[in-house]
């Protein structure tokens, strides 16, 4: 299957489940750049779920759009887990929304070091039930196949959300 037809089909999917529970969905992005945002809203009847993107590229974004604490920048870098925690909190108190993602990366093709390579994206999903974090390194696949696979990341993030909530109903 490829990539554009996987990640339709994960938004599809998000949209239709997060309209029946009536939940709603915010997306704070980095490296890509509004993509997850796209992706969810491409799909018929998504005004219903999704709230708002917000793509916080710069540092300075990250701090004034979704609060991210500029000390946190400094000492951990905006590729962590911290800082992904952090917009991910944000965008979901600042939006009012159900559910928000948030995606920090590097994908390249510079940026990286020994440390934090190219490919090493941190994402976290915060809901009523906390905020769950995942680190991803997908390797120097090029930044198109990077930022693609990041995206399918943050749905698949989306998803499970929705479905361990489903599950513990």
């Amino acid at each position: 299957m490829s990539d554009t037809r996987e990640i339709a089909d994960l938004a599809a999917e998000i949209v239709m489940r997060y309209a029946a529970a009536g939940w709603t969905i915010a997306s704070v992005e980095s490296c890509t750049g509004g993509l997850v945002a796209g992706a969810i809203t491409d799909i018929a009847g998504s005004s219903a779920v999704f709230d708002r993107g917000f793509v916080t590229y710069s540092n300075q974004a990250k701090i004034d759009l979704v609060g991210v604490d500029a000390a946190a920048l400094a000492a951990h870098g905006a590729v962590s887990e911290t800082v992904a925690r952090q917009m991910a909190d944000g965008g979901r108190r600042r939006a009012g929304v159900t559910v928000a993602v948030s995606i920090t990366g590097i994908a390249g093709p510079g940026g990286g070091t020994d440390a934090k390579p190219v490919g090493l994206v941190h994402f976290a999903c915060a809901s009523e039930a906390g905020t769950r974090h995942r680190e991803e390194r997908f390797g120097d696949l090029g930044r198109a196949r990077i930022r693609s696979a990041a995206v399918k990341t943050a749905l698949g993030m989306l998803r499970d959300a929705i479905a361990a909530s489903s599950a513990s109903s």
